[in-house]
């Protein structure tokens, strides 16, 4: 904990003169994210506060709204936790992923399309491969993903999947093998970007629809033997 709380100290600057739960929670946010405070971890108000250089107040309204965001769970009488995912969670995460990106794509229109966001993030996941970084190839395919919806130009949408990829790198924490999980994925995420460049969004669609079908029959089949149905690490 002494290491994450260093780290978390660092993150200070970013909140300026402004200190706002607002900021805050996004700190908080890309520190759960990157499992700096991985699944099951009571967050102490006193160490993060301190480390953070905010008030109490200030805090306990960051944790409101990453509980809200289901980032965060409270426990009478015991603390504020990062969520365990269940298995029927990650369904759920998916079951949002596919109505909501294989809608982007169907919706893109003519091309061309602005596709430099989609082409760094595979070149992003191919550098992590390349250094044998699996943890930062999941990554990279979430920037891919991320990316893709902001083809939508909606920022209500870049908002709600935003909140759903964090729940999502929850259960990517708990793998034990990310190469297994994410290195399948890399050489799809290029063939649906060359279908994007093609300008055929149609083909692009029943890529990204297999994909994601895929994507959640491998990552439920690793959850349900490392954390099972009631979510208890």
């Amino acid at each position: 904990m002494a290491e994450e709380l260093t780290g978390l100290a660092g993150d200070r600057v970013l909140l300026g003169r402004t200190s706002t739960a607002e900021r805050v929670s996004d700190i908080l946010r890309s520190r759960i994210s990157e499992g700096y405070f991985p699944p099951g971890t009571r967050l102490s108000e006193d160490s993060i506060g301190g480390a953070l250089g905010v008030s109490r107040n200030t805090l306990r309204e960051a944790f409101r709204l990453l509980t809200h965001e289901r980032l965060l769970i409270h426990e009478l009488n015991r603390g504020v936790f990062v969520r365990v995912l269940t298995v029927e969670d990650v369904e759920d995460i998916y079951r949002t992923r596919s109505l909501v990106e294989c809608a982007v794509v169907r919706g893109l229109g003519e091309p061309p399309y602005r596709l430099d966001g989609l082409v760094a993030a595979v070149e992003e996941g191919r550098t992590a491969a390349a250094e044998n970084d699996w943890k930062g190839l999941g990554t990279a395919n979430i920037h891919f993903h991320r990316e893709l919806v902001a083809l939508a130009g909606s920022e209500r949408t870049d908002e709600l999947m935003r909140s759903i990829f964090a729940e999502l790198r929850l259960a990517f924490h708990v793998v034990d093998d990310p190469r297994r999980l994410h290195e399948p994925y890399l050489a799809r995420n290029a063939q649906i970007l060359q279908a994007l460049q093609g300008g055929d969004r149609h083909g692009a669609e029943r890529l990204l629809e297999t994909y994601l079908a895929d994507s959640l029959e491998r990552v439920v089949e690793v959850y349900r033997r490392r954390v099972g149905e009631e979510g208890a690490p």
